[in-house]
């Protein structure tokens, strides 16, 4: 996918996102889930009930945003990743990338989805005050 490196950095020393939802007629939700990155295909692995508000928004409208920060103080340290895409079911291999990231949910019934990105945007001020990284994927 050719994400750039420090995008993928960045993502690699989290795991949380803050994911937005939204039904047709707009209504809007967000929820944070714990999260695997398949960098093969920069895609977001988590876990969450198709019951829940956010799994029943997901269905009815499967554009979905996300957003990851680095929770700081210090201005010359601000990074967040703010992320578009869709919201489908997991496919083969996605249980087996999360459980590599969470061992501990080898055990549990898990509801996968993945956030198909297909726009991420860093905003890094360790590389200078408002330096932004965007990638876009190609179609």
């Amino acid at each position: 996918m050719n994400v750039d490196k420090k995008i993928e950095r960045f993502i690699s020393k989290h795991h949380v996102l803050t994911l937005a939802t939204s039904t047709l007629n707009g209504e809007p939700y967000c929820c944070n889930c714990f999260y695997a990155y398949d960098a093969e295909s920069a895609a977001f692995i988590f876990t969450t009930d198709s019951t829940t508000h956010h799994g029943q928004m997901m269905l009815q409208n499967s554009a979905v945003a996300a957003s990851i920060v680095l929770e700081t103080r210090t201005v010359g340290k601000v990074q967040g990743l703010q992320i578009t895409g869709q919201a489908v079911e997991a496919r083969d291999g996605d249980r087996l990338t999360y459980i590599k990231a969470f061992p501990y949910a080898a055990v549990a019934d898990l509801s996968l989805w993945r956030l198909e990105a297909k726009m991420m945007k860093l905003t890094d001020n360790t590389l200078g005050f408002g330096k932004k990284l965007i990638w876009q994927k190609e179609e």
